[in-house]
């Protein structure tokens, strides 16, 4: 584990793998660390120099009081790059993760050499429903939200068949800071990458859990016809983070896109 302070915050990262392959950045969902991303990193390691970092308001990251735009959360991946030399990555982002993931490939489009969007879209739900949210966890904490998010995060049958570990993802998300969750759903609430998605020049995979509550496969179908060029793929038995839930084959649709790409 490491820390630096990167655009004026402090930033909880790991750099894995070959010092001296191609980079692959893995930027994490709202409601969670850099954990999620232990089976997917792990199948990388041996071509790759893998970075897995707790964005601001996160993990054991700073974070600073809200609201938070993307451009922020950008803002920080760029420095931290740029203080680990890093001057190209291939990016693999998860619901915000990926919508940061957009907004870096619009801003520095010779930085990113391909982008894996996982269940994340251009635009997510409404400023309604974000601006409840976050009423709902500056009142209450995450426990007022908790079960709601798990019951999109997680399937049916995952809950059932994994009680144990799904308690600790609980618990993960339970402890996430109040003010970086807050400040976080504001910065989705306010974002709309819609209008630059046809500037988005890497090679861009979009993937979609079958039963994810939060970014449903035809909202990422739809901004992934936005892109380019853009592949658009399912994941069966997956809600919101195919990561935790079908590792294996996350980290199996990575390598292929990877390759067509020719970073492996």
């Amino acid at each position: 584990m490491a820390f630096t302070r990167a655009n004026g915050i402090v930033l909880h990262h790991r750099v894995l793998g070959r010092s001296d392959g191609p980079t692959l950045v893995f930027s994490n969902s709202l409601g969670s660390d850099f954990r999620i991303w232990q089976d997917v990193a792990s199948a990388f390691l041996d071509r790759f120099r893998v970075v897995v970092y707790d964005k601001r308001g996160h993990g054991l990251s700073d974070a600073p009081p809200g609201p938070y735009t993307i451009d922020d959360h950008v803002d920080d991946l760029i420095a931290l790059l740029d203080i680990l030399r890093i001057r190209q990555a291939a990016i693999v982002g998860l619901s915000v993760g990926g919508m940061i993931a957009q907004r870096m490939a619009v801003r520095e489009p010779a930085r990113v050499t391909a982008l894996v969007l996982c269940c994340t879209a251009a635009k997510i739900g409404t400023p309604e429903t974000w601006a409840e949210r976050i009423a709902a966890v500056e009142q209450h904490g995450l426990e007022a939200v908790v079960e709601g998010v798990l019951a999109r995060w997680f399937t049916p049958a995952f809950r059932k068949s994994h009680a144990d570990e799904f308690a600790g993802w609980r618990n993960m998300l339970l402890r996430t800071p109040r003010e970086g969750y807050a400040g976080t759903c504001a910065g989705i609430r306010d974002a709309d990458l819609t209008a630059d998605a046809g500037r988005i020049a890497a090679p861009t995979l979009c993937l979609a859990g079958d039963q994810d509550g939060s970014t449903p496969a035809d909202l990422v179908g739809r901004t992934a016809a936005l892109i380019p060029g853009a592949d658009f793929q399912i994941i069966a038995g997956a809600g919101h983070i195919p990561c935790i839930e079908r590792p294996y084959e996350l980290a199996m649709l990575i390598e292929m896109h990877l390759k067509e790409a020719r970073l492996v």
